[in-house]
């Protein structure tokens, strides 16, 4: 894509919004309060907004490679504390892809340099559910199924923030497990049981107020 393209496209979309809309900018720049916090993957095929058929303002997004949330990661951290604390968000999603090249890529042994350090955490996943996987005799399918698996230990993750669990005691804040099908378009809600993943080792991670 020519780089001057996207300066003339952003011209059309002001106007585009500004003509059915005259305050739309003015009204955006008045401040922001999503519900949702959505942690996805940087994946350029996939559009957290788009997909969900939001707007500006009705989500706050954070990306990285495999939708990762390590509680080494101060930038993932940041995000959900000020989500969480500051904008008071009701909802926080993790959203992971089939067709995923991150994933894809911490099931390979091969170095990929300054990646390898952000893979492991990938690969802690599959070490914690490798008997579960070694059964999956189909490729495609294993890695499929390492993408939910993913998607449910970050969601895990998040819970384990001291962020969250004040807000899920104080006000019920929800945290979900979604899956994007590639091939199909289709939002999958894995409707992650974290109650029963949690019950024997939640009183290892649960903080006082």
């Amino acid at each position: 894509m020519d780089i001057k393209k996207i300066f003339e496209n952003n011209k059309e979309w002001v106007q585009e919004r500004l003509s059915s809309e005259p305050e739309y900018f003015k009204k955006l720049s008045q401040g922001q309060s999503p519900k949702i916090l959505y942690i996805g993957c940087s994946d350029s095929r996939v559009s957290s907004e788009e997909l969900m058929g939001v707007g500006p303002g009705d989500v706050f997004v954070h990306r990285n490679i495999a939708n990762m949330v390590p509680n080494t990661d101060l930038n993932s951290m940041s995000v959900i504390n000020y989500a969480v604390e500051h904008l008071e968000v009701e909802h926080v999603v993790v959203c992971g892809h089939y067709y995923c090249g991150g994933v894809k890529a911490a099931m390979q042994s091969s170095d990929l340099g300054l990646l390898n350090p952000w893979l492991r955490n990938i690969r802690d996943v599959y070490r914690i559910h490798k008997e579960e996987l070694s059964l999956i005799e189909d490729e495609e399918e294993r890695y499929k199924k390492f993408v939910e698996l993913n998607v449910q230990e970050q969601c895990v993750n998040v819970i384990k923030t001291a962020d969250v669990q004040k807000a899920i005691r104080k006000r019920n804040l929800s945290v979900h497990g979604w899956v994007f099908d590639i091939h199909s378009g289709k939002l999958i809600d894995l409707k992650i049981d974290f109650d029963a993943i949690l019950e024997n080792i939640m009183e290892i991670y649960r903080l006082d107020d």
